[in-house]
């Protein structure tokens, strides 16, 4: 870890990412200062208080979208910023300011809070900032319980993929987000990493059907409810890689040890070729931790963010850091079960259907 960064700033600090962060960063690190800034807004987020009280993260209630709760975190040496609104589908048919004020208008606050005290940046972006309509035109193909790309994606998404059309408006404000951010290192000097994570997976988030499916899918096995396979024919065949928070630390930690030499670095970051599961294979797996098996309804109706297929090519991330995720599906599975099962007294009247 750098002798630079001894105060770290995490906004979201009290979300499913940001307390993984928070406490990953206090037990790896010797004499560092870890602040949480959270506004408490999604449920479940104030069971992280007593866990980064425990941890010896300090916790200070506050939100992005007003630049005096930063002013009175003061100067920080290393800000990671994953407070988000983290829902694909959010501003569908209702006023997308909740989103627009905490994705970009709070990205600019923190921005600005860096470019007045110094220190530098990690950004959590999103594979979301790609185009819907050209995911959605790649060639797909069944392979049992499951959809396989197949041409020149065949392998995962790259960096390189194309950024023309409509991505959503979460997906449009992380895009902005990552422009301003250049502008910033551009300007006045600032040094940043971002990173384009794909689904991210682990004890303690509080999955929903349009974030953390997952947890969701794995807690309504557990503690009951219904799920649905939802769009593309209702058939559950859609697939995304997986990554574990814990291995998000991993990189993070290790961009920030180096951050001099990958400094300017955006990359997709996510589970890839190896770590990667279609719904029908999800429920299986849970079907066999679980020893439940549920009937699982189907919507043919696909809503207007939903893609079919995505998987990370991680290789570029992987030849600047060396990172690879360690957990596969099966492990990361576990993490959550027996989390659930630990914890199901708090859990089950927050995730049970």
């Amino acid at each position: 870890m750098s002798a630079a960064h001894r105060r770290v700033l995490i906004t979201g600090g009290a979300g499913f990412v940001g307390s993984t962060l928070a406490l990953a960063w206090k037990r790896a690190t010797e004499g560092v200062e870890v602040i949480a800034l959270d506004n408490l807004k999604r449920r479940g987020s104030e069971l992280a208080l007593p866990r980064l009280r425990d941890g010896g993260v300090r916790f200070v209630h506050g939100d992005v979208r007003t630049p005096e709760d930063l002013d009175a975190v003061g100067p920080v040496d290393l800000l990671i910023e994953c407070s988000a609104e983290p829902s694909v589908h959010a501003g569908y048919g209702q006023s997308p300011g909740y989103l627009v004020n905490t994705n970009l208008t709070g990205l600019v606050h923190c921005l600005e809070h860096l470019r007045r005290t110094g220190g530098d940046l990690v950004f959590l972006s999103s594979s979301r900032i790609y185009p819907i309509a050209p995911l959605r035109a790649l060639p797909l193909e069944q392979h049992g319980d499951r959809l396989v790309a197949t041409g020149p994606h065949a392998t995962g998404i790259s960096e390189s993929f194309p950024l023309a059309g409509a991505r959503s408006l979460y997906g449009a404000t992380k895009l902005a987000a990552e422009l301003l951010i250049e502008e910033y290192r551009a300007m006045y000097g600032l040094r940043a990493v971002i990173n384009r994570c794909g689904v991210i997976a682990g004890p303690w988030q509080m999955g929903k059907v349009d974030q953390g499916f997952v947890v969701l899918w794995l807690a309504r096995h557990l503690f009951g409810g219904a799920l649905s396979y939802s769009g593309f024919g209702g058939q559950g065949l859609q697939v995304r890689d997986l990554l574990h928070a814990e291995d998000l630390f991993a990189l993070i930690h290790h961009q920030a040890d180096a951050l001099a030499g990958l400094d300017g670095g955006v990359w997709n970051v996510g589970g890839g070729a190896s770590v990667n599961v279609s719904l029908l294979e999800l429920t299986r797996h849970c079907a066999a931790l679980t020893g439940r098996h549920l009937e699982i309804g189907g919507d043919p109706d696909t809503r207007p963010a939903d893609i079919p297929w995505y998987v990370t090519d991680n290789t570029a991330v992987t030849q600047a850091t060396g990172w690879r995720p360690r957990h596969d599906v099966a492990s990361i599975l576990a993490d959550i079960h027996a989390w659930l099962i630990d914890h199901r007294q708090a859990l089950e009247p927050i995730l049970a259907g």
